[in-house]
């Protein structure tokens, strides 16, 4: 990612009314250069009508979009240096890779040597050499995407929005092609805003994303700061995986829960009365005889044992949640330990791996 840390694209207050209510509501965010930059929420939470609106093929209700300092609110899709590449690809069957990359600056009437030029570059940056005369239907889905991705990018434009981009792909793809869009992202140098409703995508591509709820941002942020320190209980369950822990505020960074006095972080005195606990799952520890002591211990009995290769996730039940809190536990800690359901377990974790959330 570029250092400057001046906006490239801003969106100032940017709302969007349709007859039965807002998809988006006063949207206020600065994307840098070079970033790579993820709107990230569930259905409905506005984020496609915000990619259409930069795009140009939705108008704000209110507010402005600005490109370089410049509003470019009032210009048409065809006329802004931004590019958006939709799910479905939308290749022309009957073109081979070559045209089909080739094709935008065909409609430019640029010179013949000059588009040769750029496509035979933009083939190899791609990793598309040994496919350029190969039609779309006799590639993959891997195949296809990257070829969609060329034909937007050797347009060079400023931006390039993503609209859930490998949402077509299988779980092993998808997770290769998260590391190609990095890499052609890196290697072009040029700002991506990719739309995604996949968590682990977005934390695995993005320099920095926004979660959007019900139109509006409930965070914006890097990765780490979302995951490490959601700013409220959407955010914390949105991203990953988190035990929340419901309680009520006691003096002296102490909380009381199901009965039992838990520590806390110092927290301002204002995050006060109901609050709680965001715990993710890989912070709990599971105690033994010789465990070194948590600041916090809590007992309970395993109801569900999830195996998942890498790791095991145990459901357990315990008194301080209305909910079994979930213990991350990697493979080979499991290799020399029995986990059934229904044994008798002790959990720990220390106060300043949980997130205190105000209700």
């Amino acid at each position: 990612m570029n250092n400057n840390n001046a906006p490239l694209l801003t969106l100032d207050k940017v709302s969007k009314s349709y007859g039965h209510g807002q998809a988006v509501n006063n949207v206020s965010l600065a994307i840098r250069e070079n970033e790579f930059f993820a709107l990230l929420g569930p259905s409905g939470s506005g984020k496609s009508t915000l990619l259409r609106m930069l795009a140009g093929f939705e108008t704000p209700t209110s507010g402005s979009i600005f490109l370089d300092g410049r509003d470019i609110s009032p210009i048409p899709p065809n006329r802004r240096p931004l590019n958006l590449m939709f799910q479905s690809y939308a290749l022309f069957p009957t073109m081979n890779v070559r045209d089909n990359i080739a094709y935008g600056l065909e409609m430019e009437r640029l010179p013949k040597d000059e588009i040769a030029q750029r496509v035979d570059a933009m083939l190899a940056t791609a990793q598309l050499q040994e496919f350029a005369s190969r039609r779309p239907d006799q590639l993959s889905g891997g195949q296809r995407q990257r070829v969609a991705l060329a034909r937007a990018l050797i347009k060079r434009p400023r931006v390039l929005l993503l609209d859930e981009p490998l949402g077509a792909l299988d779980k092993k793809l998808r997770e290769k092609m998260q590391l190609e869009l990095k890499r052609l992202q890196n290697e072009i140098g040029i700002t991506f805003i990719v739309v995604t409703h996949d968590q682990e995508e977005a934390l695995v591509m993005a320099d920095r994303m926004a979660v959007l709820k019900d139109g509006q941002v409930s965070q914006c942020g890097t990765p780490t700061e979302l995951y490490e320190n959601p700013r409220n209980r959407f955010v914390a369950d949105f991203i990953g995986v988190s035990n929340l822990i419901e309680g009520t505020r006691l003096p002296g960074n102490l909380i009381e829960a199901g009965g039992q006095t838990l520590r806390i972080e110092p927290t301002p005195e204002e995050v006060s009365g109901q609050i709680a606990l965001a715990l993710r799952p890989e912070r709990l520890q599971v105690l033994g005889p010789t465990t070194r002591t948590c600041d916090n211990e809590v007992n309970g009995q395993v109801v569900e044992v999830a195996y998942h290769g890498l790791d095991t996730n145990l459901h357990v039940s315990t008194p301080v949640s209305g909910k079994p809190l979930i213990v991350r536990v990697s493979s080979s800690e499991h290799e020399f330990s029995s986990f059934m359901t229904g044994m008798p377990i002790r959990l720990g974790w220390n106060s300043q791996h949980a997130r205190v959330l105000s209700r």
